[in-house]
């Protein structure tokens, strides 16, 4: 099979306000999706608490503290090793300090936490008579991008609103990674509009896979999530996804598509760098 060759488990779990629960239901999830070949397990955006301003700071976990503190991601360590995967652990509301985060764990097959990746992008909208949300008012910015080696690979990170920005996926493009990972949950107004079509588009500007994972749809819930968690290949196809109710979707992801994909277009070679240029203000600011 070789390490281009690997089975991805996205978990579409749905979330509850009792948090214990939802712990438990994630691991259940994590465990069938490693049962069936999964190598790499991705989860929802916040799912282990409702997802609104009320709730963040309630549920939120001070995860540098360690396993008491976060009991959340206590769990994905100890699930990564014990089934010697790799895990996205989505994303929960994370407390530093006085701040919280919307913050996405990667935990490698030893159960070590590699990296750490808080929402850049505030969800800060207005659809007048549709939707309204602030994540602002709550939650702060993170102040990174994330690119993280894992044993399936180079990953980026991004959460849910992440994903509208291409410099982001451009960025992590350049800097190597095979396959960009965003946890989100889009809503019933953007999600049939925007969803898949982002996430395509991502894939095919850059030609690399992107995997998305949602919560189920729970309709009385205050914000109701678009569910569709997919998986994209790098020639802008979808691979695998799935309606709104909760399901763990198993797909396979084959590295070598991208180098023939590159070659059958190869847009990097083509890039007019004399016109444009994409900037990366952490290298260059680095150097």
């Amino acid at each position: 099979m070789g390490d281009n060759l690997f089975k991805i488990g996205l978990c579409q779990l749905a979330v509850t306000s009792d948090k214990e629960r939802n712990i438990i239901h994630a691991r259940t999830a994590i465990e069938e999706a490693a049962e069936k070949g999964a190598k790499l397990v991705v989860l929802p955006e916040i799912w282990n608490s409702p997802y609104s301003n009320d709730s963040f700071p309630i549920y939120a976990e001070d995860i540098d503290a360690g396993s008491d503190a976060s009991p959340s991601t206590a769990m994905l360590s100890e699930v990564a090793r014990l089934l010697k995967i790799t895990i996205v652990g989505g994303s929960i509301p994370e407390r530093s300090g006085d701040k919280l985060y919307n913050t996405c764990c990667i935990f490698d097959a030893d159960g070590k936490l590699k990296a750490k990746h808080r929402k850049i992008h505030l969800f800060d909208i207005d659809i007048p008579g549709k939707i309204t949300f602030k994540e602002s008012k709550m939650l702060t910015a993170g102040e990174t991008p994330t690119v993280v080696d894992t044993e399936i690979g180079r990953i980026g990170i991004g959460i849910c609103y992440d994903i509208r920005f291409q410099e982001l996926a451009m960025l992590y493009a350049a800097r190597g990674a095979h396959l960009i990972c965003y946890p989100g949950a889009f809503n019933m107004t953007t999600g049939p509009l925007h969803w898949e079509l982002l996430q395509r588009a991502r894939a095919v500007d850059n030609q690399l896979y992107v995997a998305t994972c949602s919560p189920a749809r729970d309709a009385g819930a205050g914000y109701v999530a678009w569910g569709h968690s997919t998986l994209v290949g790098p020639f802008g196809e979808v691979l695998a996804t799935t309606e709104h109710d909760e399901a763990i979707i198993i797909s396979e992801i084959d590295y070598s598509q991208i180098e023939q994909r590159r070659t059958n277009l190869p847009l990097e070679k083509q890039r007019r760098g004399d016109l444009y240029q994409l900037v990366d203000v952490q290298r260059s600011s680095s150097q």
